[in-house]
């Protein structure tokens, strides 16, 4: 279908599989789970589960009904500059018989925003990429749909990169140590010359899984470790790990929030993430344990820098240091990632394209996250909170949240994270001050933390290293 094969012969037979009750070929690890999500882990080119409403074809000739679709894609496609007088989608008729090199059409793209109408709270994009030439083949539809997303990004902006840590800010986020409980920077990459996950084959998931475990285990310093399969994967990658890591190894990793499970979404089984699962995939993780990168998920590369505290100059130091030296090594093998000047780093969903960088931190903050406003003036702020489960769940009984960036497009990392940086110091002094039942002056306060960061109003590591030198 499409240029892009199902794979359903080699994978059950690389897992020895028969059809279930339900006629899917599924792994031991996914059998247990309900149908719906079965059928987004087998081997099934295109999912449709009439339970969750996920109909879209990828041979379908027309749209569904979008009047009740609430997504960045929809806000596109339903603008009644692209609609024909008949009511059809210009765009959709424009593009829907093109197909990339490697056979990515664009029903491959937006399946994922046919299936899913909208979150009520958190609106989504509804695109995914099939591969990097994906955004210039339908950039029609997606230049407009990352314009909405980032902020009015124009189809002829270029990214800007700075990864030098010596440039971010010194500023304690919390100096009583108080309120933070772990920080993080997490990107993604991947392979130039591959199909993304969404629409990649069984043997070209390998492939991938292939290059860039190669690479990681050639990692020294503090960033050597090992890579670990998941459990019941049987792709071999590192030649030692014939069914993946240990059931036991696998939920350790996963209660310390260092590893993805199954998708259990339709926004991700709808996007054809789930395919073949868990073949291919996988983790890396140094000894320390506070690097981490995850092979074959969402994206082929998720790369995580991690420790207790809020040691942000640490964290993206190794960080920085990490995806530098990874495409060092893959250009060895004449290998490197998908990047170009307008999108930079090109991942699977344009929200995480240009830097792909979530700067995060797990802080609790009771008083200032009860507030009606609390979400908007984070916004303002450009920061955004999630639960500490992941991205539609609420705070815990503690009031603790995760809070992080909201832009990935058209900033540099640098910036991102010193606006990360200031914004979430900021947010612990007013949580101290409510503490207190003092009263905050947030429009202010935010007023003054623009201009100090369009000012650059703060010592940097670099300023502190030269005056110790």
């Amino acid at each position: 279908m499409s240029g892009i094969a199902s794979d359903g012969s080699k994978f059950a037979e690389a897992y020895g599989l028969k059809e279930n009750e339900h006629g899917l070929n599924v792994s031991e690890n996914v059998a247990a789970l309900p149908a719906w999500i079965q059928l987004g882990c087998a081997d099934k080119v295109c999912y449709i589960s009439e339970e969750k409403g996920a109909l879209f074809n990828y041979d379908a000739a027309d749209l569904p009904d979008l009047s009740k679709h609430n997504t960045y894609l929809t806000d596109v496609l339903k603008d009644p500059a692209n609609m024909n007088e008949d009511g059809t989608s210009k765009i959709w008729n424009n593009l829907k018989d093109k197909e990339t090199k490697l056979g990515v059409k664009l029903s491959h793209c937006l399946k994922t925003g046919m299936d899913n109408p909208g979150h009520p709270q958190i609106k989504t994009v509804g695109l995914v990429a099939g591969d990097e030439e994906s955004f210039e083949l339908f950039k029609e539809l997606f230049d407009p749909v990352i314009s909405g997303r980032h902020n009015g990004y124009a189809a002829d902006a270029k990214h800007v990169s700075n990864m030098n840590p010596d440039e971010i800010s010194a500023t304690k986020i919390d100096p009583t140590g108080k309120y933070v409980a772990t920080t993080r920077c997490r990107t993604g990459r991947s392979i130039r010359g591959t199909r993304l996950p969404p629409a990649t084959t069984f043997d070209e998931r390998r492939e991938v899984e292939k290059a860039i475990v190669e690479g990681l285990v050639k990692l020294e310093g503090e960033l050597k470790g090992e890579y670990l399969p998941l459990h019941g994967n049987k792709s071999n990658a590192t030649g030692n790990h014939p069914n993946g890591m240990s059931l036991e190894e696998e939920e350790q990793l996963r209660s310390n929030g260092n590893l993805f499970q199954e998708p259990d979404s339709t926004l991700l089984l709808s996007s054809g993430c789930g395919r073949h699962w868990p073949d291919a995939r996988g983790i890396f993780r140094n000894e320390a344990q506070n690097f981490f990168t995850w092979v074959n998920e969402e994206d082929q590369m998720r790369i995580v820098s991690m420790e207790k505290g809020d040691n942000v100059h640490a964290i993206f130091t190794r960080f920085a240091n990490a995806t530098k030296t990874i495409q060092e090594t893959l250009a060895k093998d004449g290998k490197d990632f998908m990047h170009n000047e307008h999108l930079g780093f090109v991942l699977t969903c344009p929200s995480n394209l240009g830097t792909g960088l979530r700067a995060g931190t797990i802080i609790k903050i009771p008083k200032f996250s009860t507030r009606d406003d609390f979400k908007q003036v984070l916004a303002k702020m450009k920061l955004q909170a999630r639960g500490t489960a992941g991205v539609d769940s609420a705070a815990n009984a503690e009031g603790k949240w995760d809070i992080s960036n909201a832009d990935r497009l058209g900033y540099s990392e640098v910036d991102l994270v010193n606006l990360f940086i200031e914004g979430v110091a900021l947010i612990l002094v007013w949580e101290a001050k409510l503490e207190n039942d003092e009263t905050v002056d947030f429009d202010a306060d935010i007023e003054a933390l623009k201009v100090k960061l369009e000012k650059k109003d703060f010592k940097t590591h670099g300023e502190l290293k030269a005056e110790s030198a």
